[in-house]
């Protein structure tokens, strides 16, 4: 599978992929990377990507020429690349979104600056556009850093063991159970006793009246969620 960062910042994106899975990933060709600059295809003599917004108001938006012919460039290589744009105004990113979007071979993650992105290439290019949520950051990058992680965990191979997908948090309306290492007593703390007896029937009660406890504390409309599905499965 291949990810493209479109973004004037290659350097912050590069890092985070240079260590731990995702780089075993790469190393394996399971994943692939590659980059695009908007500013390698500016018109103007300075590369400027940038203009004042029109109809006023402050900072400066990412005027669509650069985008545009780069966007064009990458659709002419790999037409069946999807484009997804990242921008606070948009749908929230989630786990479901995260497997089905596993399923491409190829997505390109745009990644605005300044005052965002002119709405006219959204329009034009964007196959989908996502939020990671409700607060505003410095540029696109971190965000499509989230959601290339989040994706590439759901393609096959990426993870030594894939069955950790089956008990991460979101897989089910309920947030995931407390996870314990050994020793099981440190500095006089110690792990619940039933994790202890082997009993994996007891086990998984005690794990799931925990994710119970869990998602009604940090998030309550999860715990809806959970409730409203086994009182239709019973």
């Amino acid at each position: 599978m291949t990810f493209t960062f479109v973004t004037l910042f290659q350097s912050i994106v590069e890092g985070y992929f240079s260590d731990s899975i995702l780089n075993r990933a790469i190393e394996k060709d399971i994943i692939e990377l590659s980059y695009l600059n908007p500013r390698d295809y500016s018109s103007n003599k300075h590369n400027k990507v940038d203009d004042t917004a029109v109809g006023g108001g402050a900072g400066m938006v990412m005027n669509p020429q650069p985008l545009y012919d780069c966007l064009a460039d990458l659709k002419n290589k790999d037409e069946n690349v999807h484009i997804v744009f990242l921008t606070p105004v948009a749908k929230q990113f989630n786990q479901n979104d995260a497997k089905r979007l596993a399923k491409k071979s190829h997505i390109a993650f745009v990644s605005g600056r300044y005052e965002g992105i002119d709405e006219r290439v959204i329009e034009k290019y964007a196959d989908e556009v996502f939020s990671i949520g409700d607060y505003i950051l410095t540029g696109g990058e971190l965000p499509s850093m989230v959601m290339c992680d989040a994706i590439s965990r759901n393609v096959d191979g990426v993870l030594g063991n894939s069955e950790s997908l089956d008990i991460e948090s979101f897989e089910t309306p309920l947030l995931e159970a407390p996870s314990f290492s050994k020793p099981a007593n440190y500095e006089n703390n110690f792990v619940p006793k039933e994790y202890l007896k082997g009993n994996h029937s007891k086990i998984r009660s005690l794990k799931i009246a925990l994710s119970e406890c869990k998602s009604k504390f940090f998030r309550p409309e999860q715990l809806k969620k959970h409730i409203i599905r086994t009182s239709y499965e019973k």
